[in-house]
């Protein structure tokens, strides 16, 4: 994925009511542009101003002297990604990660519960995902700009658990919007193509440039 801040998937008005028009221009245009812009600007100081933000990710993570580069590009890869997590369609997976997901947490029900959960109960800002480790899923989160990516795990969604994905349509209630997102909004067609990319061995995402 290039430096860039790529336009959404879906109009502004699209995840209606679950989450706003408003809260999308706010979150898209102002946050995730900022971390965009300020990744943009560090890169080159770092010499890697011709990578893409999953090689400035790799090569940064975990280093004291890049963690501004770090927390910018890993911001707005998530972001990004974040996005394609959600789709006004909603329903239930299909297939090998509805498969999966029986076998690693019983039933879509009980899936949807702990992953809401691990929403919840991320302290602070952060991330809530279903990642692919191994031959198996799991819920894991992530604080701040933090990602799956640093960890050698393969992303299948996320759900976006700062303030500033929320806070507009939900003010302090965190718990309703995980359950709004859990049970209308999860993208689970973007999850099927990212679980079989990484079986492929290919990419481990499925985001344009």
């Amino acid at each position: 994925m290039k430096i860039a801040l790529p336009p959404l998937p879906y109009g502004y008005d699209a995840l209606e009511p679950h989450i706003s028009k408003a809260t999308l221009e706010t979150h898209h245009d102002k946050h995730h542009a900022a971390y965009v812009d300020k990744a943009k600007s560090l890169a080159p100081e770092a010499g890697m101003g011709s990578d893409s933000l999953e090689q400035i990710i790799a090569k940064t993570a975990g280093k004291d002297a890049q963690k501004a580069l770090f927390n910018n590009a890993a911001q707005a890869w998530n972001h990004t990604f974040y996005w394609h997590s959600l789709s006004a369609k909603g329903g239930k997976p299909q297939g090998d990660v509805a498969k999966l997901i029986d076998k690693a947490f019983g039933d879509f029900d009980t899936f949807g519960k702990k992953f809401a959960e691990a929403a919840v109960g991320q302290f602070g800002s952060g991330w809530a995902w279903l990642v692919a480790d191994g031959d198996t899923l799991k819920i894991t989160t992530t604080s701040n700009a933090d990602t799956p990516l640093a960890h050698k795990q393969v992303p299948l969604l996320t759900l976006d658990v700062w303030e500033h994905a929320y806070y507009i349509d939900y003010r302090n209630r965190r718990p309703d919007y995980a359950a709004a997102v859990v049970k209308n909004l999860l993208n689970w067609d973007f999850a099927g193509e990212n679980l079989k990319r990484a079986k492929s061995g290919a990419d481990s995402f499925v985001l344009a440039d």
